[in-house]
């Protein structure tokens, strides 16, 4: 008993030490929430405005743009996905992944191409693993991106739009990212970015809903100009509150995760004292019990000695 009463004793030190790693992962997770929010909240103006302003300009004018075009037979699309660098983040990633692969397969249901464009090693690795083809991914910066990160994941994005299908370019292109709902709710969504979505009204689509349309105007030196001007931009800004919105999503799943992982150290914790006080309440009873026939034992041989 006295060795099953160290096992149970080295099981505790283990799961406490476990405990107080995930216990600091949660609560560095839970800081930084608030700060992917602000950052959220601040980047989503500028880019639903950007968005009307490339709808007034598309509404306006009878231009021909790879921003507001669609092409007759889209022959190839270009999926952007967002995952983490990091895991312990309960199912954030895999979940991305597959709103990806559900996408894909519906593209190519419709006759078209795809190029997967990756952010996150966990994307990376599990298209390596898989031997699946990546047109290019970027690294090392899903928890906290900046706009520099943005533009750098934007450019090749923006070149294969302005090509043509036979020089390698794309017709469309899609992002698969975690919208970040609330600390509780956060779901994978994928979004066309381009062509810009337009209804029947010329309103746009966006993650707010319809934008309004602003009134029309006279553009100089041209509509076609002005677009050529917004198409990074808009790209851009798409593309960078898609990475805070993950960025988020990931702390909020992560801290989940990590909480859970406390929680359920915690109860294992109580259950392997359990077992050891079980142990050790065994561990003396038995020894009371070789005491106890020990003097008997004793007592029974003095007694016959006596005769």
């Amino acid at each position: 008993m006295g060795a099953q009463l160290r096992v149970y004793k080295r099981r505790i030190k283990s799961v406490t030490a476990t405990k107080k790693i995930t216990k600091a992962m949660e609560m560095i997770s839970a800081s930084r929430i608030v700060k992917a929010q602000r950052k959220v909240a601040a980047s989503t103006p500028y880019a639903t405005e950007l968005t009307r302003a490339v709808t007034a300009v598309a509404t306006g004018s009878n231009t021909k743009h790879p921003l507001t075009t669609e092409a007759e037979s889209p022959a190839r699309s270009a999926v952007l996905l967002i995952t983490s660098d990091r895991g312990l983040a309960g199912g954030y990633s895999s979940n991305a992944i597959k709103a990806a692969a559900r996408l894909t397969e519906r593209l190519r249901a419709e006759g078209k191409e795809v190029d997967t464009f990756i952010v996150g090693r966990k994307g990376v690795a599990y298209y390596g693993f898989r031997e699946l083809k990546v047109a290019d991914s970027w690294t090392g910066f899903t928890d906290n991106p900046s706009y520099a990160n943005a533009k750098a994941v934007a450019a090749p994005l923006i070149e294969a739009i302005e090509k043509d299908t036979a020089e390698g370019g794309v017709d469309e292109l899609h992002i698969v990212f975690t919208e970040f709902v609330s600390m509780l709710t956060q779901t994978p969504v994928d979004n066309r970015l381009l062509p810009l979505s337009l209804d029947g009204n010329g309103e746009a689509e966006t993650e707010g809903g319809k934008s309004e349309i602003l009134p029309l105007f006279d553009f100089e030196p041209s509509a076609e100009d002005v677009l050529d001007a917004l198409l990074p931009r808009y790209v851009e800004s798409r593309i960078y509150n898609a990475l805070l919105q993950a960025a988020a999503s990931e702390h909020a799943s992560r801290r989940k995760a990590m909480k859970s992982a406390t929680d359920n150290a915690g109860d294992l914790i109580n259950t392997y004292t359990r077992l050891a006080n079980a142990a050790r309440q065994a561990d003396i009873t038995q020894e009371i019990s070789e005491i106890v026939g020990g003097a008997s034992a004793l007592a029974d041989a003095t007694a016959g000695s006596d005769y």
